[in-house]
């Protein structure tokens, strides 16, 4: 319930029995063919926030391809079908990694845009074909405390039975405690977040009313229109998901 992003970390790198932990931790978590790998930097000069560690958490069909062949057997599973199992399993074992890190006194954010710079994550790392990055994962000993961010209502994540509409009230309601709540802790400002309006939009917020709705309309009203980069990055990766050649 105290779960929080850390983008400040103190000086002190976790011991390799702090690693091995963590990385055990996530190894345990649910799967469906333990399709999940982790990739480590410890480059403080070129990790995000300059945090000790930071993990690639990967989907990982190498592996199991790899014992398939050992027993006779190749790959028949769609990549579409195989990449939604790899990213089950591949996000369990990035939220177990968390929640060990968290009892060994570590802090931790997620880094969201891995999957659009998966090329430069196979140079870095010298990866093979049909590992795909799904999303970086920096740790380390928390150099700040800020307070958990805000989250919408209960009643509109949890839906018994049926899936409620949102009404009128209740999508109001559940706007006003996300906003009010962010612009309570004053982030926006602080972390200097507005996302710039395209063309020729008129910029009417300033940080004062600046919050997560508007924050969030602009992100996904904007940004990744058509899926050609993101299908190139997975190309790159081995995995194809788009039409098939001579498909119209």
């Amino acid at each position: 319930m105290a779960r929080k992003s850390i983008r400040k970390y103190t000086d002190v790198d976790p011991g390799e029995d702090v690693v091995e932990t963590i990385v055990r931790a996530g190894q345990q978590a649910p799967f469906a063919a333990q399709l999940g790998s982790v990739l480590l930097s410890r480059d403080r000069k070129k990790n995000p926030f300059a945090a000790p560690l930071n993990f690639t958490v990967c989907v990982d069909a190498y592996r199991l391809e790899s014992v398939m062949e050992r027993r006779g057997w190749r790959m028949v599973t769609n990549d579409l079908s195989l990449l939604l199992f790899g990213i089950q399993d591949a996000c369990y074992m990035a939220e177990n990694m968390v929640n060990a890190a968290e009892d060994l006194g570590l802090g931790s954010c997620f880094i969201g845009r891995t999957p659009y710079r998966a090329r430069k994550v196979i140079e870095k790392y010298d990866l093979p074909p049909r590992v795909f990055p799904l999303v970086e994962l920096v740790m380390g000993y928390p150099a700040e405390d800020p307070p958990p961010r805000p989250r919408y209502p209960l009643a509109a994540h949890l839906h018994e039975e049926r899936y409620t509409r949102f009404t009128g009230g209740s999508l109001d309601e559940a706007m006003r405690v996300m906003d009010e709540g962010y612009l309570a802790q004053d982030y926006y400002r602080r972390a200097g977040y507005m996302v710039p309006l395209e063309g020729d939009q008129e910029e009417t917020f300033t940080f004062d009313d600046y919050s997560w709705t508007e924050h969030m309309g602009r992100k996904w009203g904007q940004w990744f229109g058509e899926p050609g980069e993101l299908l190139e990055e997975l190309a790159a990766c081995g995995f194809h998901v788009g039409p098939g050649e001579g498909d119209e």
